[in-house]
């Protein structure tokens, strides 16, 4: 048995990017950051934040673009998905994403409202339907 289950509480790093295929489904890109907090062993207060490369499909994509901005916190539940790809000048590459399955929004955010809890489309209906997953040349955000 294995399991590839990713569950997030962050803040947006920058507004989504929401972009269509070439059958005009939606793909929403975002970074959010995680922060953790602790004292050493010296007294002092360390604080660590880590990155994730969160991607959406279908109408939850369209909804993150609408309603969420750098800043906003969101819970994001999804799996782990390591891709390739080369840039510009050849050099093959490597990102590491978050495929959300569902997305929250949480905290303030002027009244939006929270986003359907329907499950997102996965990244492998992307891929079984023919359609690569939108790759930018060089940088993958």
């Amino acid at each position: 048995m294995s399991v590839n289950k990713v569950i997030l509480i962050g803040n947006l790093g920058k507004d989504p990017e929401v972009r269509f295929t070439a059958n005009g489904r939606a793909v929403g890109r975002f970074p959010i950051a995680t922060s953790e907090v602790w004292t050493d062993a010296n007294g002092t207060r360390q604080e660590r934040t880590e990155w994730h490369n969160i991607v959406v499909w279908g109408k939850q994509a369209e909804s993150c673009g609408q309603y969420l901005a750098k800043g906003r916190q969101v819970f994001v539940e999804g799996s782990i998905r390591t891709r390739s790809y080369d840039d510009k000048t050849g050099n093959k590459r490597y990102v590491t994403e978050i495929v959300a399955q569902r997305i929250r929004f949480l905290g303030g955010g002027g009244g939006a409202r929270a986003a359907a809890e329907s499950p997102a489309e996965p990244y492998g209906d992307a891929a079984a339907a023919g359609e690569p997953p939108p790759v930018d040349d060089d940088v993958p955000f």
